[in-house]
């Protein structure tokens, strides 16, 4: 294995010996010319940093002795002088790890799935980010080294036609495209469709001239050979004898988001096959103990005074209560389509033991179009669960009486609408909700449109729109 000869600064912020063991050994592997300076607390690497210390990376272990958490990347963000931060930890949590990286940190890396490879790669690549990123609010004089010896695709466009002015190696490198090509297409042509109409406004809303700007969250590029690819930008203004341009830098994170997409998956999957076990126990085992303990009672009878047969009769009905109850609650854990039935018997179960006491109209409607396919149990889970959540929302919260729920497929998808005439809600302040992240989570499986409206007093809508491209592996075609 060929070692990096460069000469590194590495900071490591540790307190568990066996993990610092670890790190330092995958660090040996890849580098040869290399200083660590370690600490097993916040505030001893504080004070490190506050004498003048100078480090390249900090390789930041999430929970210390003195901080821990978001707390402690905060802190640590605060006092990294611009040196790019790494954290290592054990918790798999796809939330926290894309507010941290949102507010400044270079990379996320669980330690379970920590090799020499992963941590080599991860440490180059953030110092290089940052250091392209320093270089974006430099002069124009330095842009043209910038712009060439960039290793990462930048490109420059016309901010009033959106055409390509000029694109670097690294961009012809990973589009596919000729320079020639390039500069006779617009950027909107390196955008599937979907996302165009957003682009246009994110432009529209940062054309200031002193005005940078990042997009990490969602973005999707085009090559030409059709593959999409999810990308993070980073933008600032160039302003040239008075004509507007933009300068654009993107990083091709199609591979984590694939890794984020398999960790969704294996929580998704963990959650199920728990609700599964539980669903399964319920209708096997407590239903046939109280069903069994109504057959004991029943032996017992015959000797009861009649004082006593009126609680007898009592205790006989909130067993068989208990009995339905459970064996419902078995059915929503565990839908029925796994074994037998449709998506649509499903539903009807759930919505019949959502509304037993008919509290709400509901009004389901089905496309003959969804009925020529046959949805795989992955599919019909996912929906399952979504319909699932969003009932149960709004059943807590918006003190609706009518709920409109319709599976259709329309424009080459697959679209759910759930809307109620409850009290409405804010979709920004839901945003934080676990259940609306399920349910995000479950609809980016399938690389499909989430959209949550309302109107204060009127009532919340729930859209889901999946590409039928997606499904493919999902819809088995009846012809």
């Amino acid at each position: 294995m060929i070692k990096d000869n460069g000469k590194y600064e590495i900071l490591i912020i540790e307190d568990n010996p066996g993990d610092l063991f670890i790190v330092e050994e995958f660090l040996c592997e890849r580098m040869s010319n290399m200083k660590i300076t370690h600490f097993d607390n916040f505030k001893s690497a504080e004070a490190e940093i506050e004498k003048g210390s100078r480090f390249d990376v900090i390789l930041l272990d999430l929970t210390l002795p003195d901080l821990s958490g978001q707390k402690l990347i905060t802190s640590v963000l605060g006092i990294a002088n611009e040196c790019p931060v790494v954290v290592l930890t054990g918790y798999q949590d796809v939330d926290f790890s894309k507010l941290s990286i949102s507010q400044g940190v270079s990379d996320y890396l669980l330690k379970d799935e920590l090799n020499s490879a992963i941590l080599f790669k991860s440490i180059i690549y953030s110092i290089e980010r940052k250091k392209t990123i320093s270089l974006l609010h430099e002069s124009e004089k330095r842009y043209s080294n910038l712009f060439h010896l960039s290793p990462q695709p930048m490109m420059v466009f016309d901010l009033s036609t959106l055409k390509f002015i000029q694109v670097n190696r690294a961009t012809i490198a990973l589009y596919g495209f000729s320079e020639e090509e390039f500069l006779q297409m617009t950027i909107a042509q390196i955008r599937p469709e979907s996302q165009i109409e957003f682009m246009l406004s994110v432009i529209e809303n940062t054309k200031r001239i002193d005005q940078t700007f990042s997009y990490t969250d969602g973005a999707i590029h085009r090559k030409k050979s059709g593959e999409l690819i999810n990308v993070e930008i980073f933008g600032t203004p160039l302003k040239v004898e008075n004509e507007l341009y933009r300068l654009i830098i993107v990083y091709d994170v199609t591979e984590k988001k694939l890794f984020e997409l398999k960790l969704t998956e294996a929580i998704i999957k963990t959650q199920e096959d728990e609700r599964y076990e539980i669903g399964g126990e319920l209708h096997d085992n407590v239903c046939q103990i109280l069903a069994t303990s109504q057959m004991s009672m029943g032996m017992i009878k015959k000797v009861l005074d009649p004082d006593a047969l009126k609680w007898y009769e009592q205790s006989k009905e909130y067993i068989k209560l208990a009995s339905e109850e459970i064996r419902n609650l078995s059915h929503r854990l565990a839908p029925i389509f796994i074994d037998q039935g449709t998506l649509q018997d499903s539903i009807h179960v759930l919505i019949n033991t959502f509304n037993g006491d008919e509290k709400y109209v509901i009004n389901e409607k089905y496309d003959t179009s969804v009925n020529n396919y046959s949805l795989s149990r992955e599919t019909q889970l996912n929906l399952y669960r979504i319909i699932q959540e969003q009932l149960r929302n709004i059943q807590k919260h918006s003190n609706a009486t009518t709920i409109n729920l319709s599976i259709s497929k329309k424009e080459g998808s697959l679209l759910l609408t759930i809307k109620d005439n409850g009290l409405g809600c804010d979709p920004e302040n839901t945003r934080a909700g676990i259940g609306i992240a399920n349910m995000k989570r479950r609809v980016e499986l399938f690389a499909g449109d989430f959209k949550l409206s309302s109107i204060q007093g009127v009532g919340c809508e729930l859209e889901i729109s999946i590409p039928v491209k997606h499904l493919d592996n999902f819809f088995l075609d009846k012809s």
